[in-house]
């Protein structure tokens, strides 16, 4: 059976996969739904265009 993972964001606008059967990390929120993982991947590529943190953007 494939693992499930979902895609997450931080307050600074990265992304990431994480095991769906897994409690979220502090400080990351889940987009969508549990996928398979070149599924979660295709998503952030399409997604996370530019990879400058919030903070530095503000600036």
């Amino acid at each position: 059976m494939e693992s499930l993972f979902v895609v997450v964001i931080n307050h600074e606008g990265q992304y990431s996969i994480w095991p769906s059967d897994r409690p979220l990390p502090p400080g990351w929120e889940q987009q969508g739904q549990a996928a398979a993982k070149e599924a979660c991947l295709e998503y952030i590529r399409e997604h996370w265009v530019d990879m400058t943190p919030l903070s530095l953007k503000a600036r």
